[in-house]
């Protein structure tokens, strides 16, 4: 009950609550669309969003939102219809958003304490406007797989006959990166953009395993990043460590005892 004492753990929870269900949508999506290096230069040249909202001196989340939002688009254009040298052209725009970034904070006059919190996140720190920020890009998303959810699964599951059946393959291809690029920002707070990519992929490999369609696998991963949020912010909490690293941690472990459960199982099975 301690938790509902104060106002920024209360915003903690409300924002934790929230991110989760972006992020079993979209996570779900770039797992199944094989398309995780590709967040990962997301989540990389997002960076460039956070030193351009630094420079500028701008609210941190939204101008974070709209540099992403343009640049995923950019490269969601550009990674639609090309195969050849392709992971050349991600790490190349994965390092240019982070040296843009960079440099922005560079020239930015003085003190700069609080940087490493979009890094590594601060789970803490999350204010009321970034709550509703999150909870508005929930709607968005939850909107866009109810209204295109039986092409969403053509698209992700056979491009070929869903180009057939007259789907835009290039359209389809960019609105999941730049959902991809908008739960990444979400998760600025919650777990940095250095750790995020595992928060859009340890969930979802999870509740794969559980599911035999698209829909299931978006509300089961949606839970297992709950469960890892609330666990790592009790954790970041009691021990006074960072929000981001904790939660990681709590996902990873789980990861690896999940595993090894099924294993373990799968052998007994075997041999009775």
């Amino acid at each position: 009950m301690e938790f509902f004492q104060y106002e920024f753990l209360r915003n903690a929870l409300y924002a934790i609550v929230l991110a989760s269900v972006i992020c079993g949508i979209a996570g779900s999506l770039i797992v199944v669309n094989q398309m995780v290096f590709l967040s990962g230069a997301v989540a990389h040249s997002a960076y460039g969003g956070v030193g351009l909202a630094f420079y500028l001196n701008y609210k941190i989340l939204p101008t974070t939102l709209l540099f992403s939002a343009f640049s995923s688009t950019l490269l969601g254009l550009y990674t639609a219809e090309k195969t050849h040298r392709i992971d050349s052209i991600i790490g190349i725009f994965w390092a240019l958003g982070m040296a843009f970034g960079i440099i922005l904070i560079d020239l930015t006059p003085g003190y700069r304490a609080d940087i490493l919190s979009y890094l590594f996140g601060s789970i803490l720190t999350v204010s009321f406007e970034d709550i509703l920020i999150i909870g508005i890009l929930d709607i968005l998303a939850v909107l866009f797989v109810v209204l295109f959810y039986k092409k969403i699964v053509l698209f992700s599951f056979d491009r070929e006959f869903a180009y057939v059946k007259g789907i835009n393959i290039r359209v389809f291809h960019t609105v999941i990166i730049v959902l991809s690029s908008v739960s990444i920002v979400v998760l600025i707070k919650i777990v940095g953009l250095i750790l995020v990519i595992a928060m859009l992929t340890i969930p979802q490999y999870l509740a794969e395993k559980k599911c035999n369609s698209l829909i299931r696998m978006m509300i089961f991963s949606s839970f297992y990043a709950l469960l890892f949020f609330l666990c790592g912010l009790v954790l970041s909490y009691n021990f006074n460590i960072s929000s981001g690293a904790s939660i990681i941690l709590i996902a990873s472990v789980w990861f690896v005892i999940e595993n090894l459960f099924y294993k373990i199982a799968k052998t007994l099975k075997r041999y009775t």
